[in-house]
Parts: C-alpha cells; structure tokens; sequence
C-alpha cells in the first residue's frame, strides 16, 4: 500500500466519523413536539383513515406516516398498556381493522361507545391504524 493510498483511506476514514457525527447531532436535538398545544396536519373521521390505509397503504403511508394528525371516532376498546398508561381503540362492528391509541397519560373518564377526538402521531398500519403519544382533543 502506497503512502498516498494510506492517506485517502485515513481521509475517509475522518470524513465518515464526520458525517456520522453531524447525524447524530441533528438527530440527538431534534425538538420536541408538545402534541396537545400542536395543531394537527389533518382532521379526519376513523373510518377515513382506516379506509384509506385498507384501500391503498403505500398512499396512505406517504399522507400520514410520522404525521401528527387528529381522529374523530367511537371507542370501542379501553385497555391498560405495558407503561400504565390507556390504549384506546377507535372503530366499529363493521370494519376489519381499527385504530389503536396510545395514551400519553391516563384518562378517567372514558366509556367504550363513547364519541371523541383524539390526536397523535400515525406510526404505520398491520392490520390496525397506531397512532402514538396521543391526547384527548376537548
């Protein structure tokens, strides 16, 4: 190996640290997102969403994945999660899927049948809509 083949490789050696460093960085200060003073990107009804994920996913990812977006619905689960908090499901008899709703904090005074709005950030579809750090819209 060549002193001048040496000196590109630690040359690109130093450039790669560089670059990962700057990534980490960026990724290590994004800001938080206060979800309940945020606005939503969207409104919509549950069975919009869910419909438009059972119809065309890949469209569907692109319009909300990673969005922070807010759900009209019926509850029609209310069950208690690995860190304590609520997970809501919002649907009805008639579809295949719902959507699931994980609480940020606990709500008190929630009833299955009941009509609410809710927003959060969609992480993706298996079979059900999950949408993440959620809060009751008043």
């Amino acid at each position: 190996m060549t002193k001048k083949t040496k000196k590109l490789l630690i040359l690109y050696f130093f450039a790669a640290i560089l670059v990962v460093s700057i990534i980490t960085v960026k990724i290590y200060n994004k800001p938080f997102i206060n979800i309940a003073e945020s606005k939503p990107s969207l409104s919509l009804a549950s069975e919009v969403l869910l419909s438009d994920f059972i119809n065309d996913e890949s469209t569907a990812n692109t319009k909300y994945l990673e969005e922070l977006i807010q759900v009209n619905g019926t509850i029609t689960a209310i069950e208690e999660g690995k860190d304590g908090n609520d997970i809501i499901t919002l649907g009805n008899e008639n579809t295949i899927g719902s959507i699931i709703c994980h609480l940020s904090k606990n709500e008190k005074n929630l009833k299955t049948g009941q009509e609410i709005s809710i927003k959060g950030i969609c992480t993706g579809y298996l079979m059900d809509v999950i949408l993440v750090k959620c809060v009751i819209v008043p």
